[in-house]
């Protein structure tokens, strides 16, 4: 896990006079290249296809979406970011990893959502690293907002953010070609995401112990 300083500033000069399309492979190759990461949890093949499906109301405009928001709000990828930040609410924390369906998001939306970033970490596709999991617990603590850069690919962190953040907040993610599925935090919600993780492969043990440290489990 990699806390950025003054160095940001050349890396996103760096990012501007790169190919667009190759962006995470820049990140990958360049000196500041993040660790790689410790596997914590690992996506199973059998749940693939129940993932799929929205863990709550999809909302296609992000003034719409941001009126229900009582608590704090939690935003997992690049497109639902940027849209929350154009609608005037930043996420109190925002997982970005410069893509959207596996291609490289365009050049405004990642100024947008990168310019703030706080915390650099690495994570798989389809898997949970202790690094991210970590910094989003870091994020969900912070009294400021916190954006999560992370090398690798976002999707499955918005699982964990479901089980730690505390009641009343909102989980927010994209739903390819359908809008922003919109997770408000309730013990139901957190049950039904905790019987899902159960089902990774990994090390389950460790991965809880680091959710029970969490101000929602206090």
């Amino acid at each position: 896990m990699t806390r950025n300083d003054d160095s940001r500033g050349d890396r996103e000069r760096s990012r501007e006079s790169a190919p667009e399309a190759d962006t995470n492979s820049e990140r990958n190759n360049g000196s500041d290249r993040v660790p790689e990461p410790e596997r914590l949890l690992v996506l199973p093949d059998e749940l693939r296809h129940e993932l799929k499906e929205p863990m709550g109301p999809i909302e296609t405009d992000a003034d719409s979406l941001i009126a229900r928001v009582e608590g704090p709000l939690i935003a997992v990828g690049d497109v639902v970011t940027y849209h929350l930040l154009q609608a005037g609410r930043p996420p109190d924390v925002a997982v970005v990893d410069e893509r959207t369906e596996r291609e490289a998001v365009d050049g405004e939306i990642r100024e947008a959502v990168t310019a703030e970033t706080h915390v650099e970490v690495a994570n798989r596709p389809a898997e949970l690293s202790e690094d991210v999991v970590r910094a989003l617990l870091e994020g969900l603590a912070a009294e400021e907002p916190t954006t999560i850069l992370v090398d690798g690919e976002e999707d499955l962190v918005a699982l964990p953010a479901i089980a730690a953040a505390p009641d009343g907040a909102s989980v927010v993610y994209g739903q390819p070609g359908e809008g922003m599925v919109h997770v408000e935090v309730t013990d139901d919600a957190r049950a039904a995401v905790r019987a899902l993780l159960d089902r990774f492969e990994g090390d389950l043990e460790r991965f809880w112990s680091l959710l029970e440290k969490t101000p929602a489990e206090d």
